[in-house]
Protein backbone atom coordinates (compact mmCIF):
# COMPACT_ATOMS: atom_id res chain seq x y z
CA UNK A 1 0.00 0.00 0.00
CA UNK A 2 0.16 10.44 6.15
CA UNK A 3 -0.09 12.33 7.77
CA UNK A 4 1.25 15.61 9.17
CA UNK A 5 2.41 15.70 12.40
CA UNK A 6 -0.26 18.92 13.09
CA UNK A 7 -3.69 17.61 14.59
CA UNK A 8 -5.32 20.07 12.22
CA UNK A 9 -4.19 18.12 9.22
CA UNK A 10 -5.49 14.71 10.72
CA UNK A 11 -8.77 15.96 11.49
CA UNK A 12 -11.36 13.25 10.85
CA UNK A 13 -11.84 12.46 7.13
CA UNK A 14 -14.54 10.22 6.16
CA UNK A 15 -13.10 7.08 4.85
CA UNK A 16 -10.98 3.77 4.83
CA UNK A 17 -7.53 2.02 2.52
CA UNK A 18 -4.91 1.16 0.66
CA UNK A 19 -1.88 2.99 0.46
CA UNK A 20 0.58 2.74 -2.24
CA UNK A 21 -1.06 -0.58 -4.13
CA UNK A 22 0.87 -0.88 -7.28
CA UNK A 23 0.76 -3.05 -9.89
CA UNK A 24 2.78 -6.04 -11.37
CA UNK A 25 3.30 -4.91 -15.19
CA UNK A 26 6.09 -3.43 -16.36
CA UNK A 27 5.43 -3.64 -20.13
CA UNK A 28 6.32 -0.30 -21.06
CA UNK A 29 4.28 0.48 -24.48
CA UNK A 30 0.86 -2.08 -24.34
CA UNK A 31 -1.39 -1.40 -27.20
CA UNK A 32 -3.47 1.94 -26.99
CA UNK A 33 -6.62 1.25 -25.17
CA UNK A 34 -10.08 2.68 -26.26
CA UNK A 35 -12.42 4.33 -23.41
CA UNK A 36 -12.51 2.49 -20.66
CA UNK A 37 -15.65 0.52 -19.35
CA UNK A 38 -17.91 2.56 -17.71
CA UNK A 39 -17.91 0.17 -14.48
CA UNK A 40 -13.97 1.40 -14.14
CA UNK A 41 -14.13 4.87 -13.41
CA UNK A 42 -16.13 6.66 -10.53
CA UNK A 43 -17.48 10.36 -9.71
CA UNK A 44 -16.54 11.31 -6.35
CA UNK A 45 -18.24 10.26 -3.06
CA UNK A 46 -20.24 13.18 -1.08
CA UNK A 47 -18.39 13.88 2.28
CA UNK A 48 -18.36 16.03 4.34
CA UNK A 49 -16.44 19.32 5.44
CA UNK A 50 -14.17 18.28 8.55
CA UNK A 51 -11.92 21.56 9.66
CA UNK A 52 -8.65 22.50 8.40
CA UNK A 53 -9.27 18.77 6.09
CA UNK A 54 -10.02 18.83 2.24
CA UNK A 55 -13.31 17.14 1.98
CA UNK A 56 -15.67 18.53 -0.18
CA UNK A 57 -16.68 16.91 -2.97
CA UNK A 58 -16.94 19.07 -6.89
CA UNK A 59 -19.73 17.57 -8.79
CA UNK A 60 -17.99 15.30 -11.21
CA UNK A 61 -18.34 16.53 -15.12
CA UNK A 62 -18.87 14.07 -17.90
CA UNK A 63 -15.77 13.80 -19.87
CA UNK A 64 -16.54 15.59 -23.82
CA UNK A 65 -14.74 14.22 -26.83
CA UNK A 66 -15.38 17.77 -28.20
CA UNK A 67 -13.59 19.99 -25.83
CA UNK A 68 -10.55 21.72 -26.86
CA UNK A 69 -7.00 21.34 -26.89
CA UNK A 70 -5.80 23.76 -24.01
CA UNK A 71 -2.78 25.38 -25.67
CA UNK A 72 -2.24 28.60 -23.61
CA UNK A 73 -2.72 29.29 -19.72
CA UNK A 74 -6.34 28.85 -18.53
CA UNK A 75 -8.55 29.77 -16.36
CA UNK A 76 -8.71 28.01 -13.55
CA UNK A 77 -12.72 27.90 -14.11
CA UNK A 78 -12.59 26.33 -17.71
CA UNK A 79 -9.59 23.37 -16.52
CA UNK A 80 -10.74 20.15 -16.81
CA UNK A 81 -8.08 18.02 -14.67
CA UNK A 82 -8.77 14.07 -14.45
CA UNK A 83 -7.85 12.56 -10.84
CA UNK A 84 -5.91 9.10 -11.50
CA UNK A 85 -5.55 6.59 -9.05
CA UNK A 86 -3.88 3.28 -8.73
CA UNK A 87 -7.09 1.67 -8.50
CA UNK A 88 -10.37 2.90 -8.10
CA UNK A 89 -12.62 1.36 -5.22
CA UNK A 90 -9.58 1.67 -2.96
CA UNK A 91 -10.20 3.69 0.76
CA UNK A 92 -7.18 5.21 0.36
CA UNK A 93 -7.49 6.54 -3.01
CA UNK A 94 -11.26 7.62 -2.48
CA UNK A 95 -10.00 9.57 0.08
CA UNK A 96 -7.25 11.17 -1.84
CA UNK A 97 -10.12 11.98 -4.15
CA UNK A 98 -11.81 14.07 -1.51
CA UNK A 99 -9.02 16.41 -1.26
CA UNK A 100 -8.63 16.64 -5.01
CA UNK A 101 -12.69 17.44 -5.42
CA UNK A 102 -11.91 20.00 -2.60
CA UNK A 103 -9.54 21.61 -4.13
CA UNK A 104 -11.47 21.59 -7.62
CA UNK A 105 -14.44 22.86 -5.88
CA UNK A 106 -11.80 25.70 -4.42
CA UNK A 107 -10.78 26.73 -7.97
CA UNK A 108 -14.04 25.90 -9.48
CA UNK A 109 -12.57 23.31 -12.06
CA UNK A 110 -14.11 20.41 -13.51
CA UNK A 111 -12.37 17.34 -11.76
CA UNK A 112 -13.65 13.36 -13.23
CA UNK A 113 -12.29 10.49 -10.65
CA UNK A 114 -11.42 7.51 -12.69
CA UNK A 115 -9.23 4.77 -13.21
CA UNK A 116 -8.72 0.72 -13.19
CA UNK A 117 -10.49 -2.09 -10.34
CA UNK A 118 -6.66 -3.62 -10.60
CA UNK A 119 -3.69 -2.01 -9.70
CA UNK A 120 -1.61 -2.19 -12.82
CA UNK A 121 0.32 -0.48 -14.91
CA UNK A 122 -1.11 -2.11 -18.33
CA UNK A 123 -4.37 -0.93 -16.91
CA UNK A 124 -3.78 3.09 -16.03
CA UNK A 125 -2.33 2.74 -19.62
CA UNK A 126 -5.71 2.77 -21.21
CA UNK A 127 -7.25 5.61 -18.87
CA UNK A 128 -3.87 8.15 -19.91
CA UNK A 129 -4.98 7.15 -23.43
CA UNK A 130 -8.06 8.34 -23.25
CA UNK A 131 -7.95 11.25 -20.96
CA UNK A 132 -5.03 12.15 -23.85
CA UNK A 133 -7.74 11.18 -26.88
CA UNK A 134 -10.62 13.63 -24.96
CA UNK A 135 -7.83 16.76 -24.20
CA UNK A 136 -7.89 17.01 -20.48
CA UNK A 137 -5.65 19.96 -18.98
CA UNK A 138 -4.49 18.12 -16.31
CA UNK A 139 -3.91 14.43 -15.00
CA UNK A 140 -3.07 13.87 -11.00
CA UNK A 141 -1.73 10.32 -11.00
CA UNK A 142 -0.57 7.78 -8.89
CA UNK A 143 1.65 5.86 -10.54
CA UNK A 144 0.68 1.63 -10.51
CA UNK A 145 3.93 1.15 -12.00
CA UNK A 146 7.04 3.23 -11.97
CA UNK A 147 7.99 2.29 -15.15
CA UNK A 148 5.38 1.19 -17.23
CA UNK A 149 3.26 4.41 -17.36
CA UNK A 150 6.27 7.02 -17.86
CA UNK A 151 6.05 6.96 -21.81
CA UNK A 152 2.35 7.07 -21.96
CA UNK A 153 2.21 10.31 -19.55
CA UNK A 154 5.19 12.22 -21.66
CA UNK A 155 2.81 11.86 -24.25
CA UNK A 156 0.34 13.56 -22.31
CA UNK A 157 2.60 15.91 -21.94
CA UNK A 158 3.66 16.25 -25.51
CA UNK A 159 -0.36 16.88 -25.74
CA UNK A 160 0.25 19.89 -23.74
CA UNK A 161 -1.03 18.32 -20.38
CA UNK A 162 -0.11 18.79 -17.37
CA UNK A 163 0.62 16.49 -15.10
CA UNK A 164 1.64 15.74 -11.76
CA UNK A 165 1.92 12.02 -9.67
CA UNK A 166 1.39 12.02 -6.01
CA UNK A 167 1.56 8.87 -3.58
CA UNK A 168 3.69 6.90 -6.20
CA UNK A 169 5.92 8.67 -8.62
CA UNK A 170 7.75 7.15 -12.09
CA UNK A 171 11.38 6.79 -12.88
CA UNK A 172 11.60 9.48 -15.18
CA UNK A 173 10.84 12.71 -13.53
CA UNK A 174 10.89 14.39 -16.98
CA UNK A 175 7.22 12.34 -17.16
CA UNK A 176 5.59 14.98 -14.87
CA UNK A 177 6.01 18.67 -14.13
CA UNK A 178 5.77 17.66 -10.10
CA UNK A 179 5.64 15.12 -7.56
CA UNK A 180 3.28 15.51 -4.31
CA UNK A 181 5.23 12.98 -1.71
CA UNK A 182 3.71 12.34 1.53
CA UNK A 183 6.93 12.51 4.20
CA UNK A 184 10.43 11.62 2.51
CA UNK A 185 11.16 8.08 1.52
CA UNK A 186 13.50 8.08 4.30
CA UNK A 187 11.86 9.27 6.87
CA UNK A 188 9.08 6.85 6.03
CA UNK A 189 11.20 3.55 5.53
CA UNK A 190 13.66 4.32 8.73
CA UNK A 191 10.83 4.85 11.36
CA UNK A 192 8.44 1.66 10.50
CA UNK A 193 12.29 -0.01 11.55
CA UNK A 194 12.22 1.74 14.31
CA UNK A 195 8.31 0.87 15.37
CA UNK A 196 9.35 -2.98 14.76
CA UNK A 197 12.39 -2.85 17.30
CA UNK A 198 10.20 -1.24 20.13
CA UNK A 199 7.58 -3.83 19.47
CA UNK A 200 10.06 -6.61 18.86
CA UNK A 201 11.17 -5.75 22.66
CA UNK A 202 15.02 -5.55 24.08
CA UNK A 203 15.67 -9.64 22.79
CA UNK A 204 14.62 -8.73 19.24
CA UNK A 205 14.29 -11.47 16.95
CA UNK A 206 13.25 -11.69 13.45
CA UNK A 207 11.27 -9.44 11.23
CA UNK A 208 9.60 -9.79 7.58
CA UNK A 209 8.34 -7.19 5.33
CA UNK A 210 4.91 -8.05 3.64
CA UNK A 211 5.11 -5.37 0.82
CA UNK A 212 2.71 -4.25 -2.26
CA UNK A 213 3.99 -4.71 -5.65
CA UNK A 214 7.16 -5.31 -6.81
CA UNK A 215 7.41 -2.25 -9.27
CA UNK A 216 5.90 -0.07 -6.64
CA UNK A 217 8.46 2.64 -6.81
CA UNK A 218 6.84 4.15 -3.49
CA UNK A 219 7.65 0.74 -1.23
CA UNK A 220 10.79 -0.02 -2.98
CA UNK A 221 12.63 2.98 -2.06
CA UNK A 222 10.90 2.87 1.69
CA UNK A 223 12.45 -0.92 1.60
CA UNK A 224 15.51 0.27 0.74
CA UNK A 225 15.87 2.35 3.72
CA UNK A 226 14.54 -0.24 6.27
CA UNK A 227 17.24 -2.58 5.05
CA UNK A 228 19.90 0.87 5.34
CA UNK A 229 18.69 1.38 9.01
CA UNK A 230 19.19 -2.34 10.03
CA UNK A 231 22.06 -2.04 9.35
CA UNK A 232 23.02 0.12 12.55
CA UNK A 233 24.02 -1.26 15.38
CA UNK A 234 21.32 -0.79 17.62
CA UNK A 235 19.31 -3.01 15.56
CA UNK A 236 21.89 -5.74 15.73
CA UNK A 237 19.40 -7.82 17.32
CA UNK A 238 16.59 -7.78 14.67
CA UNK A 239 17.00 -10.06 11.92
CA UNK A 240 15.04 -9.41 8.89
CA UNK A 241 14.54 -12.95 7.20
CA UNK A 242 11.84 -12.82 4.49
CA UNK A 243 10.24 -9.86 1.73
CA UNK A 244 7.20 -10.48 0.32
CA UNK A 245 4.71 -9.17 -2.00
CA UNK A 246 0.83 -9.16 -1.66
CA UNK A 247 0.43 -6.69 -4.52
CA UNK A 248 -2.20 -4.75 -2.43
CA UNK A 249 -5.00 -7.26 -3.01
CA UNK A 250 -6.34 -8.92 0.20
CA UNK A 251 -6.54 -12.20 -0.43
CA UNK A 252 -2.75 -12.51 -1.39
CA UNK A 253 -1.86 -10.23 1.09
CA UNK A 254 -3.15 -12.66 3.89
CA UNK A 255 -2.34 -15.81 1.98
CA UNK A 256 1.46 -14.12 2.15
CA UNK A 257 0.82 -13.12 5.91
CA UNK A 258 0.32 -16.61 6.73
CA UNK A 259 2.83 -17.82 4.52
CA UNK A 260 5.71 -15.23 6.23
CA UNK A 261 4.76 -17.22 9.70
CA UNK A 262 4.66 -20.98 8.72
CA UNK A 263 7.90 -20.39 6.96
CA UNK A 264 9.30 -18.41 9.98
CA UNK A 265 7.86 -19.86 13.69
CA UNK A 266 10.16 -17.27 15.32
CA UNK A 267 9.01 -14.54 13.78
CA UNK A 268 8.35 -11.48 15.82
CA UNK A 269 7.19 -8.24 13.78
CA UNK A 270 5.67 -8.12 10.23
CA UNK A 271 6.44 -4.69 8.82
CA UNK A 272 3.69 -3.79 6.13
CA UNK A 273 4.35 -0.53 3.83
CA UNK A 274 0.91 -1.17 2.54
CA UNK A 275 -2.63 -0.48 4.15
CA UNK A 276 -3.97 -3.16 2.35
CA UNK A 277 -0.83 -5.32 3.83
CA UNK A 278 -1.12 -4.05 7.56
CA UNK A 279 -4.75 -4.54 7.46
CA UNK A 280 -4.61 -8.30 5.99
CA UNK A 281 -1.81 -9.16 8.19
CA UNK A 282 -3.22 -8.13 11.65
CA UNK A 283 -6.51 -9.58 10.37
CA UNK A 284 -5.47 -12.82 10.24
CA UNK A 285 -2.94 -12.93 13.60
CA UNK A 286 -5.86 -11.56 15.41
CA UNK A 287 -8.12 -15.09 14.52
CA UNK A 288 -5.44 -17.21 14.85
CA UNK A 289 -3.11 -18.93 17.56
CA UNK A 290 -0.20 -16.33 16.10
CA UNK A 291 -2.34 -13.67 18.20
CA UNK A 292 0.49 -11.75 20.72
CA UNK A 293 3.55 -13.84 19.60
CA UNK A 294 3.52 -11.92 16.10
CA UNK A 295 3.03 -7.87 16.18
CA UNK A 296 2.03 -5.83 13.15
CA UNK A 297 3.01 -2.44 12.00
CA UNK A 298 3.91 -0.29 9.21
CA UNK A 299 1.73 2.15 7.41
CA UNK A 300 -2.24 1.91 7.24
CA UNK A 301 -5.42 3.57 8.51
CA UNK A 302 -6.97 4.51 11.16
CA UNK A 303 -10.09 3.40 10.83
CA UNK A 304 -9.66 -0.07 9.47
CA UNK A 305 -6.71 -0.52 12.48
CA UNK A 306 -8.33 0.55 15.63
CA UNK A 307 -9.53 -3.58 16.28
CA UNK A 308 -5.89 -4.46 16.17
CA UNK A 309 -4.47 -1.42 17.88
CA UNK A 310 -6.99 -2.40 20.86
CA UNK A 311 -6.50 -6.26 20.69
CA UNK A 312 -2.68 -5.76 20.73
CA UNK A 313 -2.05 -7.19 17.42
CA UNK A 314 -0.73 -3.77 16.05
CA UNK A 315 0.41 -1.69 19.35
CA UNK A 316 1.99 1.24 16.99
CA UNK A 317 1.88 2.03 12.93
CA UNK A 318 1.82 5.16 11.13
CA UNK A 319 0.48 6.98 7.82
CA UNK A 320 -0.15 10.51 6.41
CA UNK A 321 -3.52 12.66 5.79
CA UNK A 322 -4.19 11.19 2.08
CA UNK A 323 -6.60 14.14 1.51
CA UNK A 324 -3.67 16.17 1.92
CA UNK A 325 -2.35 14.72 -1.59
CA UNK A 326 -5.14 14.78 -3.85
CA UNK A 327 -5.78 18.54 -2.62
CA UNK A 328 -2.18 19.45 -3.08
CA UNK A 329 -1.83 18.04 -6.77
CA UNK A 330 -4.84 19.83 -8.02
CA UNK A 331 -3.82 23.01 -6.56
CA UNK A 332 -0.24 22.11 -8.06
CA UNK A 333 -1.14 21.09 -11.36
CA UNK A 334 -3.78 24.49 -11.70
CA UNK A 335 -1.19 26.38 -11.32
CA UNK A 336 1.40 24.74 -13.56
CA UNK A 337 -1.17 24.58 -16.33
CA UNK A 338 -2.45 28.06 -15.86
CA UNK A 339 1.38 29.15 -15.98
CA UNK A 340 1.83 30.61 -12.26
CA UNK A 341 3.83 28.25 -11.32
CA UNK A 342 7.57 27.17 -13.11
CA UNK A 343 8.37 24.08 -11.23
CA UNK A 344 11.98 24.03 -10.33
CA UNK A 345 14.14 23.16 -7.03
CA UNK A 346 13.92 25.89 -4.61
CA UNK A 347 10.76 27.26 -5.74
CA UNK A 348 7.94 28.02 -3.19
CA UNK A 349 4.47 28.03 -3.91
CA UNK A 350 0.96 28.19 -1.82
CA UNK A 351 -1.43 25.31 -2.33
CA UNK A 352 -4.59 26.16 -1.12
CA UNK A 353 -4.00 26.30 2.45
CA UNK A 354 -0.62 24.63 2.66
CA UNK A 355 2.69 26.63 2.24
CA UNK A 356 5.12 24.18 0.58
CA UNK A 357 8.24 24.83 -1.27
CA UNK A 358 9.92 22.30 -4.18
CA UNK A 359 12.80 19.71 -3.55
CA UNK A 360 15.33 18.20 -6.03
CA UNK A 361 13.61 16.81 -9.13
CA UNK A 362 10.57 18.60 -8.35
CA UNK A 363 9.63 16.72 -5.66
CA UNK A 364 7.57 18.50 -2.86
CA UNK A 365 7.32 16.69 0.26
CA UNK A 366 4.11 17.37 2.43
CA UNK A 367 5.15 16.43 6.17
CA UNK A 368 6.79 13.14 8.35
CA UNK A 369 4.70 10.49 9.07
CA UNK A 370 2.79 10.32 12.11
CA UNK A 371 2.35 7.40 14.54
CA UNK A 372 -1.13 5.76 15.90
CA UNK A 373 -0.91 3.85 19.40
CA UNK A 374 -3.87 2.97 21.58
CA UNK A 375 -3.62 6.38 23.30
CA UNK A 376 -4.55 8.34 20.11
CA UNK A 377 -6.45 5.83 17.77
CA UNK A 378 -9.76 6.53 18.99
CA UNK A 379 -8.74 10.57 18.20
CA UNK A 380 -8.99 9.85 13.94
CA UNK A 381 -11.83 8.75 12.34
CA UNK A 382 -10.40 8.00 8.55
Amino acid sequence: MMIRRTMAGLTMLAMTVALAGCGEDDEANPPAASTPPAATSASAPAASTPAATPSESAPAATPSDTAPAATTPAAPGNLKIAILPKSINNPYFDASNKGAQKACGEIKATCDYVGPTEATGAAQLEFINTLVQKKYDAIVISAADQAAVAPAMKEAQDAGITVVTYDADVTDDTARSLMIQPSSAELIGRQQVKWALELAGADGGEVAILSAAQTAENQNKWIEFMNDELKKPEYSKLKLVDTVYGDDDAAKSAEKAAGLMQAHPNLKVIISPTTVGIREAAKYISGSNFKGKVQVTGLGLPSEMATYVKDGTANKFGLWNPEDLGYIGVHAAAQVKGGQLKPGPGVKFKAGTFDLEIGEKNVVVVGPPFEFNKENIDNFKF
